[in-house]
């Protein structure tokens, strides 16, 4: 029987009326395959319903912020409680203290904190530190690395100038020959280094990052006194309980947090060594809701879990299962599957597929069987999941690449995806 799909696509009408696009930023599914929900209704665990109550294992985990399941009995509990008590008041509450002394006793190059509520707003921060602490302005990027929304990293023109992205070199993302030329350009104006933590950006398979990479960035940072930035905004604490290039044995001066650290609830952060703080508190940044004190006391309780279980060594052991039972299943269906990244943050890409066809079919086949991966975007998984929900996925992964081998020889372009693919 075909699912309906009535209620999402009344929604999509009314959306269209009310809202520019009727859907925008990452929320929007008009890059996904036709048969995508728009809206949903409820999420528990690792699951989500849509607007029309159809069940779905999720593996996007709400592009990354849910770490621990979506309604965590006892995250929830934390956050609720506070809110009986205040929440948005005329100052902050003792937790931001409790919450800036936990992060940095988790972060090995932290020692001061900054909260604010997206990765946008942290990155931003960051930037502003960096040019404040050297009194410079050119900051070096990886081509095709994500920043957040803001203009200075906007991954769109419009509604930009020139000028939003002045004083930017960019370099190409664990090339040290292409990292070094950038720094020499940027000579003594060289403000900071940007570094995602590993290279994930979209519609391209993941890199992890090369030692000898991340070292010559630190070492070009100390060479002219620029401070050097993580943005783990995407990756913190699904690769290490530290800071993700902790694990190539490389300490920024900056690093960037949010989606995860509370499990959900609204709350980035911005950590520093101490090198950094007097620019920090020159700074002029604020927000009316950063302050708020019921996401900070979901993040103590979500930090309290990120110290305290095996949920790392889970989401690591459930990735492998996932990623060789995939690759085993791809192997008999004679399909070329590329998985990439930690396997914590899985990214499916097929061989022979430049408009994503083969992504867009396979994606659409496992979302029939309940089952939400993504065919472009890296996706996550959460602590919640178990070894019944990758016994689900693979089931359900069986299936569609079966029915992908069918489709094949009749898959038509995608057309929407005709001018981001090159």
């Amino acid at each position: 029987m075909t699912k309906s799909n009535s209620h999402d696509s009344e929604l999509r009408a009314r959306a269209e009326a009310v809202i520019p696009g009727g859907m925008y930023g990452h929320q929007s599914v008009r890059l996904l395959p036709d048969d995508y929900p728009q809206f949903f209704s409820a999420g528990r665990g690792a699951r989500l319903w849509d607007a029309d109550g159809h069940e779905l294992l999720d593996f996007m985990c709400a592009y990354g912020p849910n770490l621990f399941g979506y309604g965590d009995a006892v995250i929830d509990a934390a956050y609720a409680d506070q809110l009986t008590r205040g929440d948005t008041l005329t100052g902050p509450t003792g937790l931001m203290v409790e919450l800036a002394e936990t992060l940095t006793g988790m972060i090995s190059h932290a020692d001061w904190a900054m909260f604010c509520k997206n990765g946008a707003d942290a990155t931003l921060m960051a930037l502003m530190i960096a040019r404040a602490h050297t009194r410079r302005t050119t900051v070096i990027l990886a081509k095709g690395a994500y920043h957040g929304a803001a203009p200075w990293c906007s991954m769109r023109p419009a509604g930009t100038t020139p000028e939003d992205k002045a004083n930017q070199i960019l370099c190409d993302y664990n090339d040290v020959a292409s990292l070094e030329a950038a720094a020499s350009a940027a000579g003594e104006d060289l403000a900071a280094i940007f570094a995602a933590p590993l290279k994930h950006d979209a519609f391209v398979d993941q890199v992890l990052p090369d030692p000898a990479y991340a070292r010559r960035a630190r070492e070009l940072c100390d060479a002219v006194g620029a401070l050097l930035v993580v943005d783990d905004v995407r990756a913190g604490f699904r690769i290490a309980r530290d800071c993700s290039w902790s694990v190539v044995g490389v300490a920024p001066d900056l690093s960037t947090w949010g989606k995860c650290i509370a499990n959900g609830h609204a709350i980035s952060a911005l950590v520093g060594a101490d090198k950094a703080r007097r620019a920090a508190s020159a700074i002029y940044a604020t927000g009316s809701f950063w302050f708020q004190a019921a996401p900070m006391a979901a993040a103590l309780e979500t930090l309290r879990r990120v110290r305290q279980t095996d949920y790392l060594e889970h989401i690591n052991r459930l990735g492998h299962r996932l990623r060789d039972g995939l690759a085993e299943l791809a192997s008999a269906h004679r399909l070329g599957l590329r998985q990439s990244g930690p396997v914590t943050m899985p990214l499916f890409l097929f061989e022979d597929d430049p408009d994503l066809r083969r992504g867009f079919c396979w994606s659409s086949e496992m979302l029939k069987q309940g089952v939400y991966v993504h065919p472009w975007h890296n996706m996550f998984l959460c602590a919640a999941m178990t070894d019944v929900d990758i016994d689900q996925a693979l089931e359900a992964a069986d299936g569609a690449f079966q029915s992908l081998r069918t489709q094949i020889p009749h898959l038509a372009p995608v057309e929407k995806m005709r001018f981001l693919i090159s």
